[in-house]
């Protein structure tokens, strides 16, 4: 899949330390906002070449000084443009002031903001950028709002006005774009919370930054792809299904089968070598029919768990396990057979309701709501800071996890962090996390460490299921499993 957007994902402070390390080195901040605008400039006029007007909305910092700037450039192109400065231009200074400087030279029209301005043409919202704090105060509140009621294309320069670039929060007014240019680092809030939502078409421009300085910036995160993906091994001619890994998948209760089918069948297609699956009686049959290459298992009592457990290298635990009798006590024999483990669903459930203690070597894939269970706060708190919550569940319970949603996380105990941006819409639907616990079971027990298997499973998950939403709704989860054993293929290839 084609990527041409960097892998480095950082907080605004580290752009802000790196912007002030490129002028230090040699780079005037002026010349900076330039190019900045001219980088903005040019994917306006890609995406709109006969739009032919544009009012740009500007603030009072260094985000206003690029829009001063793009209404020069299309002002000395022969377009129509206005300003409409809802910060006081007798608040600008520095580089921000010579902007303003530079448009009114070139006989841009520039007037007070007002409620009820007219707004024509392509809107530039240079209101705010990454310096976004909290509620939006008056009147940037009214300018956010009647460029969202405008019903004309949008253009947010560096970031949409509204949307935390460290987060992905985002308050009630937060500016929809079409497009959004970024600069000289990629800003995790881009990609996560309600940033799907507000950012459009994303377009980075480095400005000519010194790759060595850029490459010396420390990074809050790196986006799954290209270099970041994990490789798993190709196999050697002589394999066999003893030598690539037998996942055991523990689940089904009553009413729940299905679930635990899925897991099954995505560990057995992703390539585990042997796949069992453990689950009530009443299952069985109707898995030996959807499923004769997993040994079916029904299991009625947790003495007969051990000895499968100890077959395996790996354990799924949690795809329909519910919370019952049956479910709690497969979970505590999972628990005490020290295997590898993957935990999805009601594992997670129970993990925070302290029935059971987190496994020594365990992948937590937790929704949002699980999310908030496992750390004692809310969906509305989880998803205010995703970055910061699947890091604190890492930390809590010394685990990887991978916190599901737009913008799929990976964290690990040690700070580790990775963003999977892709996905579709049509996703939302059942049973396609017990696919992804399947998927990352079997690459672990092919000899991915957790995180890893975390981060190229939840990788091949996304970008299946981003190839098949394009058909539109009805995606079901069993339909990634194809694409999937296809990507991975595409991927890493089973020999050399």
């Amino acid at each position: 899949m084609s990527d041409p957007l960097p892998l480095a994902l950082y907080r605004a402070a580290q752009v802000r330390e790196l912007d002030a390390r490129l002028i230090a080195a040699g780079t005037p901040g002026f010349e900076l906002m330039n190019r900045a605008a001219h980088a903005a400039w040019r994917a306006l006029r890609r995406r709109w070449p006969q739009a032919g007007e544009i009012t740009v909305l500007a603030g009072a910092g260094n985000n206003a000084g690029d829009g001063y700037l793009i209404a020069e450039l299309a002002r000395r192109a022969g377009w129509c443009v206005r300003v409409l400065a809802v910060g006081a231009a007798d608040a600008l200074a520095g580089d921000a002031a010579r902007a303003h400087a530079a448009a009114l030279a070139a006989g841009v029209s520039v007037e007070p903001w007002c409620e009820g301005a007219e707004l024509r043409g392509v809107l530039v919202d240079a209101l705010l950028g990454t310096g976004c704090q909290g509620e939006l105060r008056p009147p940037y509140a009214a300018a956010a709002q009647a460029i969202n009621s405008a019903g004309l294309p949008v253009l947010a320069v560096d970031i949409p006005t509204g949307l935390c670039a460290d987060t992905g929060a985002a308050v009630e007014q937060a500016v929809c774009a079409d497009l959004t240019v970024t600069f000289i680092g990629l800003k995790l809030g881009l990609f996560s919370g309600a940033a799907p939502d507000l950012v459009g078409e994303l377009v980075f421009d480095d400005l000519q930054a010194d790759p060595l300085l850029v490459a010396a910036q420390p990074q809050a995160a790196l986006r799954l792809a290209g270099a970041a993906l994990p490789v798993l091994a190709p196999r050697a001619r002589s394999a066999h299904k003893g030598a690539c890994g037998h996942v055991l998948v523990i689940g089904g209760d009553r009413g729940f089968g299905g679930a635990a089918l899925l897991s099954a069948e995505s560990a057995l297609r992703s390539g585990a070598g042997l796949v069992s699956l453990a689950t009530r009686p009443e299952h069985l049959a109707a898995s030996l029919a959807r499923l004769p290459e997993v040994m079916c298992q029904s299991v009625e009592s947790t003495y007969q768990l051990p000895d499968l457990c100890a077959r395996a290298d790996v354990l799924v635990v949690g795809p329909g396990l519910g919370q019952q009798a049956w479910g709690r006590s497969l979970l505590s024999a999972a628990l005490a057979s020290g295997r590898p483990q993957v935990w999805d669903a009601d594992a997670l459930n129970l993990l925070a309701s302290g029935v059971v203690e987190v496994a020594q070597d365990v992948v937590l894939t937790p929704h949002p709501g699980e999310a908030a269970r496992l750390l004692g706060c809310s969906v509305q708190a989880v998803q205010a800071d995703r970055p910061a919550a699947a890091l604190a569940l890492a930390r809590q319970y010394q685990a990887v996890v991978v916190l599901k949603g737009a913008g799929s996380l990976v964290a690990a105990p040690d700070g580790r962090l990775r963003l999977c941006d892709l996905g579709h819409p049509a996703m939302a639907g059942a049973g396609l996390g017990d696919v992804l616990a399947g998927l990352i079971g079997a690459l672990r027990c092919q000899g991915l460490p957790a995180f890893e298997a975390a981060a190229l499973g939840v990788w091949l998950h996304a970008g299946a299921g981003q190839r098949l939403g394009e058909q539109g709704r009805g995606l079901a989860a069993s339909d990634l499993i194809p694409l999937i054993r296809q990507l991975l293929e595409e991927h890493a290839p089973c020999l050399k």
